[in-house]
């Protein structure tokens, strides 16, 4: 007989965290933490809340979640995710506000284009890819872009040639400054409030420079038309343009809470503008324009109104297609727009079926989900809003001219009710989606 005996057998002692994990809905909890990374990344990006919803969603669907509901604010969200009788809820933090519109259409694609069932380590990966995109263009091309679309709003709004110039340097470097400060990070406002000051303190040293060259030249003054436009880079369109969709989807807080964003953020940069303003005298009168044939004055509009929509999509990091796309819808809107303005149709009925043009060919060449439809339409529209009139409007408050005051914040704000129905009227005739509820 033998008096070997079989080994013991080798004893493992798990971890705590092991021990955690074999008592936990590990895959449930993988693919919540996706289908929140999906979100957060597009709210990121600027798109509206009720697209981070549809994102999250189909993500969720595909993943296999049996019943998923998230809320959506500007900087928050929180979602639940449903398999069988269990649930997980999750909760993010958005402090992203910045608009980039390649991460956007990528993100678009990806949610277009889920295959019926996949896992979460398969959008994992094709998250790393896109969050790996870098800019497009470099700093130096972003802020050529910017300064491309004010000076492009100075011939708008009636500035003489030097002073398109003047704007172009002025614009080029805020943008700079904003971007420069951006990516150290530095509060939202106070960037708003730099950028600004710089780009409305170099227009102002610009045109000095300007007036001591040209001598007695009445012509060469610190006129509104240059001055105003040289900050436009700063307008918040996508804040303002997505808060009104929301409204519209009867997305209450999220809508109010991009509005409430974008007015602050343009309150900022009106902040500077007008205490620069102090500093110097500003004309304000409105320059009356001499009026040519229809082919010049289609001219005159449509090809500023063409770059001025492509320096904003090209601002937002937007595909030199994509940004075309914009250009021509954006330049074939406002120059109808302007041309009916000019023949007699009141301002506010003019934008507003502008805009619904604008909205309608947005949905068609972004048919097939070539594009999203929001990164179409924001850029096309940025070029119909009142900045001049808002600034006459602050300089009358601060002087103590109420009744002017009043008078040019509801001209402003029906302007800008005006732009947000006609997008809305858009929508619903569009995106079925969109239209309905679920």
């Amino acid at each position: 007989m033998s008096d070997e005996t079989e080994p013991p057998e080798e004893t493992q002692v798990r971890s705590i965290d092991e021990i955690e994990e074999s008592l936990e809905p590990v895959t449930l909890i993988e693919q919540s933490r996706v289908t929140l990374r999906v979100g957060r990344m597009m709210l990121a990006a600027g798109t509206a809340s009720y697209r981070v919803k549809q994102a999250m969603a189909d993500v969720s669907a595909a993943l296999g979640v049996h019943e998923h509901s998230n809320h959506v604010s500007l900087t928050e969200i929180s979602a639940t995710s449903h398999r069988g009788r269990i649930f997980r809820t999750e909760v993010t933090e958005n402090r992203s506000f910045a608009v980039n519109v390649d991460r956007l259409a990528h993100l678009d694609r990806l949610r277009r284009t889920l295959p019926e069932r996949t896992t979460p380590a398969e959008v994992h990966r094709a998250l790393d890819e896109i969050e790996g995109r870098g800019a497009l263009y470099p700093g130096v091309v972003n802020g050529a872009v910017a300064g491309l679309a004010c000076a492009a709003f100075a011939v708008l709004n009636g500035a003489v040639p030097w002073e398109v110039a003047v704007v172009f340097m002025a614009a080029f470097l805020g943008q700079t400054t904003r971007r420069v400060l951006a990516h150290r990070h530095f509060n939202g406002f106070g960037v708003t409030m730099v950028a600004g000051a710089v780009a409305t303190g170099l227009y102002s040293l610009g045109v000095a420079v300007a007036s001591a060259i040209g001598g007695d030249d009445a012509s060469v003054t610190l006129h509104a038309a240059g001055y105003i436009s040289s900050v436009l880079f700063l307008l918040p369109g996508f804040a303002l343009i997505t808060g009104a969709l929301d409204m519209a989807k009867n997305d209450i807080q999220s809508g109010i809470q991009r509005i409430a964003y974008g007015t602050m953020i343009v309150l900022a940069a009106g902040v500077s503008v007008w205490a620069v303003s102090q500093l110097t005298v500003l004309e304000t009168a409105p320059r009356s324009g001499e009026h040519g044939s229809i082919a010049v004055d289609v001219a005159l509009w449509a090809v500023p109104s063409l770059c001025g929509v492509l320096g904003f999509a090209l601002m937002f990091n937007s595909p030199w297609r994509l940004a075309l796309t914009a250009a021509l819808i954006g330049a074939l809107a406002n120059t109808g727009r302007l041309w009916a303005i000019d023949a007699g149709l009141e301002t506010q009925i003019a934008t507003a079926l502008a805009c619904l043009v604008v909205g309608c060919l947005a949905a068609w060449a972004a048919r097939g989900g070539r594009f999203p439809v929001i990164t179409l339409s924001v850029p096309a529209v940025l070029v119909m809003i009142p900045g001049v009139p808002a600034h006459e409007a602050l300089v009358s408050l601060n002087s103590g001219d109420y009744a002017a005051a009043t008078a040019g914040i509801l001209e402003v704000s029906l302007i800008m009710l005006s732009i947000m129905v006609g997008l809305v009227a858009a929508k619903l005739v569009t995106d079925r989606e969109w239209s309905f509820a679920a």
